[in-house]
């Protein structure tokens, strides 16, 4: 089948984890304890080691991806976005228009934010010394994040795949590997493919919680006649209760399904240098089992086995993400060096911080 859609089936470059959870579970508790101990300080440096481990043992083509970030840059980041909100919270409460005003200008500079952190995240990582760059701008983001978040929020998702569209555009049409860039145009119907199951799970979702928020109303109506609770604001809890808890369960259900698909088709309509198509085949029920089993164990074993689900969910993802490749991928390397726009990402200037976004 690969064959089939891709041609020769040697030129997909399939990835390759090769880390392990016993390995993993040592930098994993060195950095939950180091944080601990320094009140959440070393959570940034903490970030850098995850980081380094699970992208050094990301290969294609036996070559591993690397992460350049320094913990100073992160926590200078982090620093900024908590003094920020910090500052927000006390000006709210005792000047509440200013606040106001405050969070309006924050909404403001989301898009800045996020516009800076994937241009950081992309110069931090490197692939067989060769750095990644992102250009987008400011307004780009803007339209991609605030302008789409509202289309799809306004319209009850029903435009939802044209606000991920926006928003997958707007960052692998802007994603350079040297000074090749990448460049993704996904279909709109084949977003909507993707979109009617979510959407079908959420209608459910709703259904099912309006028909559970009934059966608990009158439930506690019912308790009440038998002077069990005659306080008829139990009644609208217990019903707030059983709408919201099997809706937001099943609205779960439907985002991680939804962004699964999505990811396969946005990786499957963008190409490196207008030849080299990357490539994702997810199965969405694997990946939920697998979220859904990690989070079982983990919550069953207090967090010990969280390096064990890490480890188990990235090897999955990376193990069905790959690149077709028109040639080999060597020469690909090869051409970007002799452009001589390897050696300029080598020392791309690193100033900037990760905000977290």
């Amino acid at each position: 089948m690969q064959q089939a859609v891709f041609g020769r089936a040697a030129n997909l470059k399939r990835g390759d984890f090769r880390g392990s959870a016993g390995e993993y579970f040592g930098i994993w508790i060195v950095n939950v304890l180091l944080t601990i101990v320094t009140l959440g300080i070393y959570s940034a440096w903490a970030k850098v080691r995850r980081n380094r481990y699970f992208y050094g043992n990301s290969f294609v083509d036996d070559h591993s991806f690397e992460y350049h970030a320094r913990g100073m840059q992160i926590f200078i980041g982090r620093a900024i976005v908590f003094a920020y909100i910090i500052l927000y919270n006390i000006v709210l409460t005792f000047m509440p228009f200013v606040g106001i005003a405050l969070g309006v200008l924050m909404l403001l500079l989301l898009p800045w934010i996020v516009m800076r952190s994937l241009r950081f995240n992309a110069r931090v990582t490197s692939y067989r010394n060769i750095r990644f760059d992102f250009t987008g701008k400011t307004w780009g983001a803007f339209v991609a994040i605030i302008i789409g978040g509202i289309v799809a929020l306004f319209s009850f998702g029903i435009l939802a795949p044209f606000a991920s569209r926006w928003l997958y555009r707007y960052i692998f049409n802007n994603l350079r590997y040297g000074d090749r860039p990448f460049s993704t145009d996904p279909k709109i119907g084949s977003l909507y493919r993707v979109w009617l199951p979510a959407f079908l799970i959420m209608i459910v979702g709703m259904a099912l919680g309006g028909g559970l928020g009934l059966l608990a109303y009158f439930a506690a109506a019912d308790s009440a006649s038998f002077g069990m609770d005659d306080d008829p604001t139990f009644q609208i809890v217990m019903a707030i209760y059983g709408v919201l808890i099997p809706a937001f369960l099943l609205f779960g259900i439907a985002a991680i399904f939804y962004r699964i698909g999505v990811r396969n088709v946005v990786m499957n309509a963008t190409t490196l240098d207008t030849r080299h198509r990357l490539f994702s085949d997810l199965g969405r029920l694997r990946y939920f089992w697998i979220l859904v089993s990690n989070l079982v164990v983990s919550v069953v074993t207090l967090g010990l086995m969280r390096p064990w689900a890490a480890v188990r969910e990235h090897r999955y993802v990376v193990t069905h993400s790959g690149i077709v490749v028109d040639g080999e991928l060597g020469e690909v390397v090869s051409s970007i060096q002799q452009s001589g726009s390897a050696v300029t990402a080598e020392y791309l200037d690193l100033e900037g911080f990760d905000f977290g976004f």
